[in-house]
């Protein structure tokens, strides 16, 4: 049986390596298990203490995407299999998110260059691990979504901390509603680097292994923009659906009435583009509970620091895989297949203020510190 991560150095001009990361589960699109989570974390700190390595590149297996997230189908089962209900119970389930979250923050912070080739589908945990790299890369396949409201869940893996920064109400209808990026989009919102055809990663690996990289972080960032530039088109995409709409997206949905940002996304379920259209019919059959929690996560994490957005993310994720939505959202989606979920609350008029503060009550027992307290400390 195949390794479900794979690991390999590749020897450069010189004494330096690559390191590269392989996400190796083509089957299941490269979701993310815990196993792999703490795998990945081990060597990227092995990695980062070697001074031989110069940087690390992550990338998945097979052509159809890089991550498409977490393997929810296993969660799924855990949370089927906790019998008591309570969130802290589904041993699998924390266990998962803290070590996928630690994954992620170290990503974000390593102390080398970090390339994601983002090829295909990058959602969910795949978009965690892609937002903290230093050089992310995207291509003519890339299709980029937090489209968690689906399975009655947010957008987790700081995917609150990054859609919060972006131009008002534009990260609140990506959370809201799921809409697909392609490459043009994600690198006018900065949510990518480059653009290289998939074609081109031959050619890449190939002027990777010819640099002479150095010890020094600072000339190793410099160097790997350079060949990245060097193998990007010489005229760009078209501009994607959300920037020929950016004007009416953030008009919509900007603001912290709740109510009126999801009257004005029901508004446009017949809107004349089919994109636009396509967002807000995926946020009418969503889960009117997670739109709630999403706007409330994202109203809330814009001045605190990443490290404080996993810990809140993390106490929000564990009551999810106890509240019902998220279970009945994947069995819909992806077990029974039938595409009619019975969300809890039914309604956005049920799933009020109040009814959210549910989701920031502490899961863990009382005497035992935060999972994640250590983080950036």
């Amino acid at each position: 049986m195949d390794a479900a991560v794979l690991f390999d150095t590749w020897s450069a001009v010189g004494k330096q390596k690559i390191g590269v990361v392989t996400l190796n589960r083509p089957r299941s699109l490269n979701g993310l298990t815990l196993e792999m989570c703490r795998e990945i974390g081990l060597r990227l700190k092995q990695w980062e203490n070697d001074r031989s390595i110069a940087f690390v590149i992550f990338k998945g297996a097979g052509e159809k995407a890089f991550c498409a997230g977490g393997d929810v189908r296993k969660l799924y089962d855990t949370v089927l299999a906790n019998v008591s209900g309570h969130p802290w119970d589904n041993t699998y389930a924390r266990q998962f998110f803290e070590a996928e979250y630690r994954l992620d923050y170290a990503v974000h912070t390593y102390a080398k260059p970090v390339l994601c080739w983002g090829s295909g589908i990058v959602m969910g945990g795949g978009v965690g691990l892609m937002m903290g790299a230093s050089h992310r890369v995207v291509g003519e396949t890339t299709r980029f979504a937090m489209p968690e409201i689906t399975i009655g869940m947010f957008p987790d893996v700081a995917g609150t901390w990054m859609l919060g920064h972006l131009p008002a109400g534009i990260g609140m209808f990506l959370a809201l509603t799921g809409a697909q990026l392609g490459a043009s989009d994600c690198q006018f919102l900065g949510l990518a680097d480059y653009f290289v055809e998939s074609s081109k990663w031959e050619e890449l690996r190939q002027a990777l292994v010819a640099q002479a990289w150095s010890e020094v972080r600072n000339e190793n960032d410099i160097r790997l923009h350079q060949v990245l530039r060097s193998l990007q088109p010489g005229s760009m995409a078209l501009s994607g659906p959300l920037q020929a709409h950016f004007a009416l997206i953030s008009d919509q949905c900007s603001g912290p009435d709740f109510d009126a940002i999801c009257a004005n996304l029901l508004a446009l379920t017949d809107y004349e583009n089919a994109w636009v259209k396509q967002a807000a019919q995926t946020f009418k059959h969503g889960s009117p509970g997670a739109a709630r929690l999403s706007f409330t996560l994202l109203r809330s994490v814009r001045t605190l620091s990443l490290a404080d957005v996993f810990r809140r993310e993390y106490m929000a994720v564990l009551q999810c895989m106890a509240m019902g939505d998220f279970q009945e959202g994947v069995r819909a989606l992806l077990v029974d297949k039938d595409k009619s979920p019975r969300w809890s609350p039914a309604s956005l008029a049920c799933a009020s203020q109040e009814w959210v503060r549910r989701y920031f009550v502490q899961p863990w027992p009382e005497d035992t510190p935060h999972p994640l307290a250590d983080l950036g400390r």
